[in-house]
Formats: C-alpha cells, structure tokens, sequence
C-alpha cells in the first residue's frame, strides 16, 4: 500500500468518527463539539505503529486481504471493544434489501387480553381501548365460550386460544361471549388487524375494587399527564391503594419519568446523572404529589429498562414503594450519543449513566425486586398472572 493510500485511509477512518453529530439516543437533547485540526494530525501520527504493522501483514500474509472498508471498521470496532461498555457500539450501514415476495401474509390479533382467573375455570376478554375486539363489541369480563365454533373447554389452553383469535390482517374470526351479568352467548364477528398498545391503561382490582392498577408500557411526551388523569379518576372510583405496572417497558423519555416518580414523591432525589462533561446532575421531585401516601407496588421484570428503572429505582430507594417481580430489571442506566458517519455508518457513545437516590448504578446492574415471584409454566399456559396476583395479594393484606 502506498503511503500515500494510507494517509488518505487514515484520514478517512478519522473523519468517520468526526462526523456530523445528533442525539437520537436514550434521553438526551445536548450536542457534542467536534474537534479536528491540530487533534487530527497528533492522532494521525499515533497511527504509525498501527501502519507499521499493516505492512508486515500486507507483505507476508498469504491469504486474502480485506477491503479498505473491511479493515476500517475492524479498528472501529478493536477499538470499541476496550471500552468494556455494550451500549457504545458501531452500526454499520443498512444493507440494500433484496427485492423478493412474500410468501406470508401479514398477521393480526384482536386486541384483547385473555385470562383464566381460576383454574379450570372459563377464560375472560379484557379488550384493550381501540383495538378490534373493543370495536365488534367485546366488553370487559366477557367470557369466551368458542372460537369461530370451536368451543373453549376447561382443557383449552389459553395459549392455544391465542392462536386460535391470531390470523392474517383483514380476515375475520368468530367469538362466542356471554357478556357479564347475562346468560344467553352471543355472536361477535372481529376483523383481525395490527394491534394499537395505548402508553397507559387502568381499571380497578381486588376483592373490594379498591386497588388500582395502573399500566405504562412507554415514557412518552404524554405519559406524565395521562398517569396523572389515571391517578385521579382511579381515586375518584374508590381506590385505596396503587399498582404501578412496568413490566417490559423499555423506557422513554427522561424528563417522562422523573415527571412520573413525581406524582408518588415529594420532594427530595428522583436520580443522579453523571456525565463527562456536566459531572453530577440532580433531578429532585416537587412538593406537588398526587398520590403521597397511597400504598403503592410497582412491577418489574427483566424488561424493565432504562427510564422505567429510574421511577422504580426511585420508588424503592425512597421507600415509597414496593418492588414485586419475576426477575430483576434489565440494567440499561445510560445516556447514549449517536453519530451519524460519512458511509451512513454510526457510532453509539456512552456519555453519561444513571444513579438512584441512594446512588445505586443502574446500568449493567439493574434493580432487585423486594419480593421474587416464581412464574410457573402452567401459570403462563393458562393465563395467571402471579406477579400482579402477588402484588394484589400484598396489598389486600397490608391493609
């Protein structure tokens, strides 16, 4: 290789990593300043060695060399690798698609819940607002008696139901209900499509209906306010006590959650964040609190992550709640930074990580449950869901 193709080689694998800059990334809105220049040039120079190696290789390697790209990303990616973090990682450019058909059609669901509260016993519909099984007329506790004539036995898994109701977008399927507080079944035709996941769902529980039960599935823009309307139309209803359901939230958006941790603490810590170039960051609650003394669970599990560990985190680390799951969280306390490269290529860069109050590092590590739950096969082919089962159980005996 000529020096003059590895200068230019060298230059281009720097310049990669100066590229243009934007945060696409886990809750962050700053910029980075880029430096060239004279940095440049000092890096330039600290290559020779690598070079120097490259020679050796080129002149007495008998197989195949790799392409100017290959060996590019490869020293990214070396180098990446003695960063021991998995979140700052290298993307290479999204390969052209070949064009092909499709031999699958495109499947759909109903949209509704399916649970068996009782061993043996009838399998119930709860369906989600705005999903097909709500449109056709499905109503909460309805129970199913068949599937397109096929009747629902004690025998009939819930999980084999599910496959029954899931079929190709568009199609139809036949649900035989009997609604709550009536005997006679009737007949709902459900048109199969994708299925809409609303950021929060809520409704009563327990023996009393005093609990409430409150899902978030993401830290949106809107999630603070509808957390917020859920809290109070549940304590207008009756409730007493809370349920705070984060299981296989992959997180959001920062100020999302501190918004929501909010709503259970008055003031003090919501978490710290270190950063590189800010130092330490507090993020404290207000002295405005919608629910201060409730008793509260929150449910976590291995998908719980990222801004969902940072309200549980600092819901335990506050003694404000209790942690109930199956599994401890997955562990993702970090800030990333995405660049987007020359190539179309992009390097992810940890630039900052998260602490609880009680400055427990989130990242890599997760958060422990108070209470482990273990979640049986049989639970999950019949639909029982034991950690919320456990959690209502708590709280009705707390009382």
């Amino acid at each position: 290789m000529s020096e003059k193709t590895r200068n230019i080689l060298a230059i281009a694998m720097l310049l990669m990593l100066a590229g243009s800059a934007f945060v696409a990334g886990y809750f962050t809105n700053d910029f980075i300043e880029l430096q060239t220049g004279g940095t440049l040039v000092r890096q330039r120079q600290e290559f020779d060695v690598f070079w120097e190696a490259w020679d050796r290789i080129q002149d007495s390697f008998i197989g195949d060399l790799p392409s100017a790209q290959a060996l590019t990303y490869g020293a990214i990616r070396g180098s990446m690798a003695d960063l021991n973090d998995p979140y700052t990682v290298f993307i290479e450019p999204v390969a052209r698609a070949e064009e092909r058909q499709s031999l699958q059609g495109t499947f759909g669901g109903i949209g509704a819940l399916l649970t068996r509260p009782e061993e043996g016993g009838p399998i119930v519909l709860e369906p989600i607002p705005g999903n097909p099984a709500e449109k056709a007329g499905v109503r909460l506790g309805d129970v199913l008696v068949a599937v397109d004539g096929v009747e629902i036995t004690a025998d009939t898994s819930v999980t084999a139901v599910r496959d029954m109701v899931r079929g190709e977008k568009g199609t139809v399927v036949v649900l035989t209900v009997i609604h709550e507080g009536e005997t006679e079944s009737v007949d709902l035709e459900v048109v199969r499509d994708d299925i809409l996941d609303p950021s929060v769902s809520y409704r009563l529980m327990g023996d009393d209906n005093t609990i409430g039960y409150i899902r978030l599935a993401r830290f949106s823009g809107e999630s603070s306010k509808e957390v917020a309307d859920a809290i109070t139309d549940l304590q207008d209803q009756g409730a007493q006590s809370l349920i705070l359901d984060l299981r296989n939230n992959g997180g959001g958006l920062l100020n999302a959650a501190v918004e929501v941790a909010d709503h259970f603490l008055t003031d003090g810590p919501i978490l710290y964040q270190v950063s590189k170039d800010e130092g330490e960051r507090e993020y404290k609650a207000t002295s405005e609190t919608l629910a201060p003394d409730m008793s509260l669970v929150v449910l976590i599990n291995g998908g719980t992550a990222s801004a969902s560990e940072i309200v549980a985190g600092a819901l335990q680390d506050r003694d404000r709640a209790t942690l109930i799951g199956d599994h401890q969280s997955y562990g993702k306390g970090s800030v990333q930074l995405v660049y987007d490269l020359s190539d179309g290529s992009s390097v992810h860069v940890t630039s900052a990580r998260w602490f609880t109050p009680d400055r427990h590092q989130i990242d890599q590590q997760g958060l422990q449950p108070d209470i482990v739950v273990e979640v049986t096969q049989a639970a999950v082919e019949n639909g029982r869901d034991e950690v919320l089962n456990r959690a209502v159980d708590f709280l009705q005996n707390e009382r």
